[in-house]
This record gives C-alpha cells, sequence and structure tokens, in this order.
C-alpha cells in the first residue's frame, strides 16, 4: 500500500522543518498529526435518483476550468489556512478523489491535481490514496495514470449486485461489470477496495439483498459500506417518496422496518465473514479501516478543496479549539471564487463533537482521551447523560470506554442528542488528577 512520494529531495526537507500538524490538549500540550486531503469532482455520467449530493452531469467542456480553479486552491492553501484562522498543516497521510465520479476526468486532469498536491504537501511515502469509481468507469488509461499517481484504494459505487435494482436507480452499470472492475483491479496490484451498497432501494427484498450480501462477500473485498437509503428533500427519489407518488420506482421503496432489518442482516453477516463493523455504516478486514474517514470521526485536521469541500484545522487562538469552512455546494458560485466564511469551534463544541462523532466507531469515546484533551470537568459534565443512556440500553460502557449498544447505533441520533452541552468549557481546565470516571 506504499505510495511514490514525487517530491523532489529540496521539498522534503523544507517539509521536515515545519510542523506536520497541530492538535490542542487541555494541559497546553500541542501533539502533532497529520493532515488529510479531500478533493471534490462533481461530475457523473448520469445523476442517481437517490442522491443528495453536490455533484451533477456536466458537459466535457467545463471539467477543465473546474481542474484549474481546484488546482489554484490547492496552490493558495497555506493562505486560505491563515484567513481562516486555522494551523496549516503540510504533512499528509490520507488523500480522498472523492464525489461525483472522479474517474470521468482525463488522466492528464488527474495527474494535475495529484502533481500540485504534491508540490504543496509534503506527502508521506505510506499515505492511504483513495478515489471513488462508479463500476465502467475506470478506463485503462484512466487506472494507469492514477497508479502513477499514487493510488492505492479504490471505492466502487455499487449499491446494488441486482442489476434491476441498480438499473431502477440510474446506476448504469451490471453485476458483470463490478466484477470485471475488481479483477482489474487486483491485477493492476489494487488490494484495498471498498464495495458500497444501500439498503432500502426501490424493489428490494429480503431475498434480493441476500444476493447482494452473498455476492459482496464472494469478491472478497476487505472494506464494505452499508448505508440506509436517506429519504429528505435533498434527491429526487426522497422528495417523490415523501409526496406519495411513483417516478422513481418510489412506490417500490422498502418500509423503514424493513431497510432496517437489511442492514442488520449486513452487520450480521459481515461480522460472520470476519469483516468486522468499526464505525456505523462501515466495515472493514483487520488493517484495512478507511484512514481518510477516521480522521473526520476523530476530529483529526483535514482540507477539502471543490465544490462542497469541508476543512477543518486547528484554530490558531488558543481561545477556541479548531476551525471549520466549506466551499460553495453550486459549481458556477465556486468556480467564481465565492468567499468562504470560518466557522469558529469553541472548547464546548469540540467536546461535543468528540461524543458524536466518536460514538459512531465500534470502539466508542474513551473517557481518558477526553479527559486528557478537556480536562476533568468535562468528563464530569457528561458523565449523568453517560449513566442514564447506559441505562437505557442504548450505550455500555467497558473499562474507561463507552460506547454504543447495538438498539443504540440504530437510534444514534438520539443518543447524539444527549451531548449537547448547553455550557462551554474551558480550555484551561487542569487536569493534574485522575478524573472521576
Amino acid at each position: 500500500m506504499g505510495v511514490e512520494n514525487a517530491l523532489q529531495q529540496g521539498t522534503l526537507n523544507r517539509w521536515s522543518r515545519r510542523t506536520a500538524g497541530w492538535k490542542r490538549f487541555a494541559s497546553g500540550i500541542i501533539k502533532r498529526v497529520a493532515l488529510g486531503i479531500y478533493i471534490s469532482v462533481p461530475f457523473c455520467k448520469t445523476k442517481c435518483s437517490y442522491c443528495n449530493f453536490a455533484s451533477d452531469v456536466f458537459s466535457r467542456a467545463v471539467f477543465e476550468r473546474y481542474v484549474g480553479r481546484v488546482c489554484a486552491d490547492i496552490a493558495n492553501a497555506q493562505r486560505t489556512a491563515g484567513e481562516m484562522g486555522g494551523q496549516i498543516e503540510l504533512e499528509v497521510d490520507t488523500i480522498y478523489l472523492g464525489g461525483g465520479t472522479p474517474t470521468v476526468l482525463e488522466s492528464g486532469q488527474l495527474r494535475r491535481v495529484f502533481d500540485i498536491v504534491r508540490t504543496q504537501f509534503g506527502v508521506r511515502s505510506d499515505a492511504e490514496v483513495t478515489v471513488e469509481c462508479a463500476p465502467g468507469t475506470l478506463a485503462p488509461a484512466v487506472l494507469e495514470g492514477l497508479l502513477q499517481c499514487g493510488l492505492n484504494r479504490v471505492s466502487l459505487g455499487v449499491q446494488s449486485f441486482v442489476d434491476a435494482e441498480a438499473a431502477a436507480v440510474g446506476r448504469l452499470h451490471k453485476r458483470a461489470i463490478v466484477l470485471d472492475d475488481i479483477a482489474r483491479l487486483r491485477a493492476a496490484g489494487i488490494t484495498n477496495i471498498n464495495v458500497d451498497l444501500i439498503a432500502g432501494l426501490p424493489h428490494q427484498t429480503a431475498e434480493s439483498w441476500q444476493v447482494s450480501l452473498t455476492e459482496t462477500l464472494a469478491t472478497e473485498a476487505p472494506h464494505v459500506s452499508v448505508y440506509m437509503l436517506e429519504v429528505d428533500e435533498d434527491s429526487r427519489l426522497g422528495r417523490e417518496v415523501m409526496a406519495g407518488g411513483t417516478r422513481y420506482h418510489a412506490h417500490f421503496v422498502p418500509d423503514d422496518e424493513a431497510t432496517t432489518d437489511f442492514y442488520l442482516a449486513a452487520c450480521e453477516q459481515l461480522e460472520a465473514s470476519g469483516v468486522a463493523q468499526y464505525e456505523i455504516s462501515n466495515f472493514a478486514r483487520a488493517r484495512f479501516e478507511s484512514q481518510h474517514n477516521l480522521k473526520y470521526w476523530t476530529r483529526q485536521p483535514y482540507l477539502g478543496f471543490g465544490v462542497d469541500a469541508h476543512s477543518m484545522l486547528v484554530s490558531a487562538s488558543p481561545e477556541a479549539d479548531a476551525v471549520r469552512f466549506a466551499t460553495p455546494d453550486g459549481l458556477e458560485k465556486y468556480v467564481a471564487g465565492s468567499v468562504m466564511q470560518p466557522s469558529v469551534v469553541s472548547r464546548g463544541a469540540a467536546l461535543e463533537e468528540s461524543f458524536f462523532l466518536g460514538l459512531r466507531l465500534n470502539r466508542g469515546v474513551d473517557l481518558s482521551a477526553i479527559a486528557e484533551e478537556f480536562g476533568c470537568a468535562a468528563v464530569k459534565q457528561v458523565f449523568p447523560e453517560i449513566q442514564r443512556l447506559i441505562g437505557e440500553g442504548l450505550l455500555r460502557r467497558e473499562g474507561n470506554s463507552v460506547r454504543l449498544t447495538a438498539r443504540g447505533r440504530l437510534v444514534s441520533n438520539e443518543v447524539f442528542e444527549a451531548f449537547l452541552l448547553r455550557t462551554d468549557v474551558s480550555a484551561d481546565v487542569p487536569v493534574d488528577e485522575p478524573a472521576n470516571i
């Protein structure tokens, strides 16, 4: 899984003299943390009916202008971080190209993006480099170009191995194409492969869901993501379901109980096959967890580039914990250079995030680590809620860690709301005595 380092020796020496990253603790200690980079490519060959992301179908004439803007933003990353009030981290250990469908870009355009990242940042030789790919879009020239860029992980948006289900939501691939893509990736040396599945698609039944699970396990992909269909106003299918209509096969969407059963079946069968759940929607064999996505759930710093890309950096001010900022969610506004506004994350908000993001992970939240980062008073502040949730069977405690129960995962938003605090947490709470946990 090594990544070829394209930086020249002089550039490497420059990075070695800079702080790789920061994470501020209550004691005043700042620990080094490497940076993750996310790059959004909002282009698709077709817009799936369930999609609620900032992506769409555009003319190829738009691609070049977009790539140029993304490259310019990467080149200006240090200045942008300063303007947003954040501390920039120059050592990078994860790169994630998402979308949309990044593989609709030409190989030369993809290389330009990776080249500017390696010019501006110190990409570690063992960095995880992921590209999302819609099955059937991985042309030989694109795959070869990505390999030259250091690609070592691919996330395939399969969603369903049942051809009729995939077609019903606008997917262009069939089962055979997925299997061919996986075979070509492995032949090229890419073994770190993720398969995305969606539970609750139109026409899905317990029997057809079992087909997708069986096929997924047969591929021996070391990582699987299982998402339950989101029904909201941000997708065509969601709006139609909410309106009680029949377009986009909306009247064939399974009910919530069936979708939950599909998800639970996936949890059980993946676990039994050695693909262990490590996050609410993510499962992996040992050492194949998504290192980039773990940054989001553990509040490590990351920078996002492109349409609707989000960033979080440690605050340059000791009065705050971090800053978050995001690019516009529309292509024209992004390319036109709309001004971003930072959102300051206070110590109290950071504590909230540590719980509702950390609890997504099966390993849960380490209360000792919370005490180290935010002070003993922070743990005492949330402890009554923890005890209540344990009593309701939504959390369980093992040593100094608390984690969601199986029931808690199904109502996780209710659990997370319990950690939305009304008071802030001082950055200088003493931690010279052990927390009473």
